[in-house]
């Protein structure tokens, strides 16, 4: 019985932590794949305005669309937060890992994938910054290119200047106060149909474990 009570305790814990995913602090528009991409190794640096809400907010993880040579992996590239574009004050700037996935081959033979990244990330109030990438590394030493969808923002790429935007979502959480639709706090109480989906699943647990012990 004590094993039974440790597992549905730890059921109700995972179902609750879903509730405290990561939100959307800003959102670039969808990948493109077949336009075109930007080189963020071999010295390029490749920059992205996004704004976030009055009240602030703590990013803690983006989402990439990247294209590849075909079986490349992107391992870690180098991202930076700026007050300007590459430059001016620096709020963050580590070397971080990525995580791919859905990867689909364009019609120029890329690898088009989603590449996900976790950092602890400044509170940023609200306002205007940069998201810079530069430095990737690929096992193979290839390039690696940051897919261009021409969405809100405004880009640039350090060796011609002004270029159209890229695709990225930065994850992250709210500060109390920030009034943004896409970065309201998450619910301290869970809604009515959170608590009877839970109360179900405890249920059905119960029952499952019932007719286990009735079993033995």
């Amino acid at each position: 019985m004590r094993k039974i009570a440790f597992l549905t305790v730890l059921l109700a814990m995972a179902m609750f932590s879903g509730a405290a995913a990561a939100q959307t602090l800003y959102s670039n528009g969808p990948t493109n794949g077949n336009t075109d991409a930007w080189t963020i190794n071999f010295g390029f640096v490749v920059s992205d305005t996004f704004t976030i809400a009055s009240g602030g907010a703590t990013p803690i993880g983006a989402e990439f669309a990247m294209w590849s040579d075909p079986g490349d992996t992107l391992t870690s590239a180098e991202l930076s937060i700026t007050s300007g574009e590459n430059s001016g004050t620096s709020y963050f700037d580590q070397t971080v890992n990525f995580t791919q996935s859905g990867c689909v081959t364009n019609t120029y033979g890329y690898n088009v994938c989603n590449e996900t990244t976790n950092f602890n990330g400044p509170t940023l109030q609200g306002g205007t910054y940069w998201l810079n990438l530069q430095n990737a590394t690929v096992p193979s030493g290839d390039p690696v290119y940051w897919d261009e969808n021409s969405g809100p923002s405004l880009a640039s790429e350090n060796s011609i200047g002004s270029i159209p935007s890229e695709s990225f979502t930065l994850l992250g959480a709210c500060s109390a106060g920030n009034n943004s639709p896409d970065c309201s706090p998450p619910p301290t109480v869970p809604e009515p149909g959170s608590i009877i989906l839970f109360g179900s699943g405890c249920m059905a647990l119960f029952g499952f474990f019932g007719a286990l012990r009735g079993k033995r």
